[in-house]
């Protein structure tokens, strides 16, 4: 799946090495990472955020959630809010829905990224689209200008209900 000329012209214009992968269609960050058979903290996940009247895109491990707290003292907002679909179609147009590569400056608006993605040798990316990724350093984030700060939270991870052993039923004697 070629990746768009948008994201491809700044990749090449700002000297970014990467390896497209292709794989099955995906539409969530823990999916990628099973469909990859990788780690879930080597996924970045893109959110944007609407902060007062401008957007904000925070990138975090696919493992772990926006801790909202911290969230907005990093980002020094009172308040925020996701972006709704219908705006995120036209903002950013030519890249799918939920698929959005996490370069802020991409898009002209601030980018925050969590400081466990930086710790990794190489992160996948979303390339725009459901059928491929991008393999990167994360050291990219840092020479792009994404504020690095502590924003997530381990996810909770709910353990299965453990089924309990049902007893015997009584064997029923068979006429014959």
């Amino acid at each position: 799946m070629k990746i768009p000329a948008k994201l491809n012209s700044f990749l090449v214009k700002n000297k970014v090495k990467f390896e497209a992968v292709s794989h099955r269609t995906v539409y969530t960050a823990l999916d990628k990472a099973a469909t990859l058979k990788i780690k879930p903290s080597l996924i970045a996940k893109t959110l944007v955020l609407k902060v007062g009247k401008d957007a904000t895109m925070v990138v975090l491990p696919a493992n772990r959630n926006l801790d909202k707290g911290k969230f907005k003292k990093a980002a020094r907002a009172k308040s925020f809010d996701f972006i709704s679909e219908k705006v995120m179609k036209t903002k950013f147009k030519g890249f799918n829905t939920g698929a959005i590569p996490p370069f802020g400056e991409l898009f002209k608006m601030p980018c925050l990224i969590d400081k466990r993605l930086l710790k990794e040798k190489l992160v996948y990316i979303s390339s725009g689209n459901y059928k491929s990724s991008l393999k990167i350093s994360p050291k990219i984030f840092e020479k792009l200008k994404s504020l690095k700060a502590d924003i997530s939270v381990a996810k909770k991870i709910k353990a299965p209900k453990k089924r309990r052993a049902k007893k015997n039923p009584p064997r029923r004697r068979m006429r014959r």
